[in-house]
């Protein structure tokens, strides 16, 4: 990490991250996360509850919601890189895989680019299946906000 002092990033919990820093974390999705994000969203896609329909469906499995899918970069930023204090500013995220029940996922992020004047990041981001195979990418625009004073 960066020396903070007299720059945007002051008091930013991770300090200053480098351009090339990379985080990762894996999970396995269950039946209990579909229903998780119904009640928060109100998504009841059969595509996600009624598995002979979803079996017989382009996907041919049952699916998890793609908030989901995208969730798990949410805890990338906001636990590991950049870290406490990170809020998505944009994203531009392509869903090209669908991610079923008990499917083990990698989310990840790399930081592309650093502003100096403002905790400001670039990251590019991407989900992974087990077999490597990538469910979701694309890029993300992040703010870090100072949390320690």
């Amino acid at each position: 990490m960066a020396n903070n002092v007299g720059s945007g990033w002051s008091g930013v919990v991770n300090g200053k991250p480098q351009v090339g820093a990379v985080a990762r974390r894996t999970r396995r999705t269950s039946l209990e996360d579909i229903q998780r994000f119904s009640d928060i969203t109100g998504d009841c896609n059969p595509l996600h509850y009624d598995r002979a329909l979803a079996e017989a469906s382009i996907f041919g499995k049952l699916i998890v919601q793609g908030g989901v899918t995208s969730g798990l970069l949410n805890a990338v930023v906001a636990e590991d890189l950049p870290g406490p204090g990170t809020v998505f500013l944009s994203v531009n995220w392509r869903f090209v895989r669908a991610v079923g029940v008990d499917e083990e996922i990698t989310g990840e992020v790399e930081i592309v680019s650093v502003r100096d004047d403002k905790p400001i990041c670039e990251l590019k981001s991407r989900v992974l299946n087990a077999d490597g195979e990538e469910c979701l990418v694309g890029s993300a625009v992040v703010y870090v906000a100072a949390l320690q004073r």
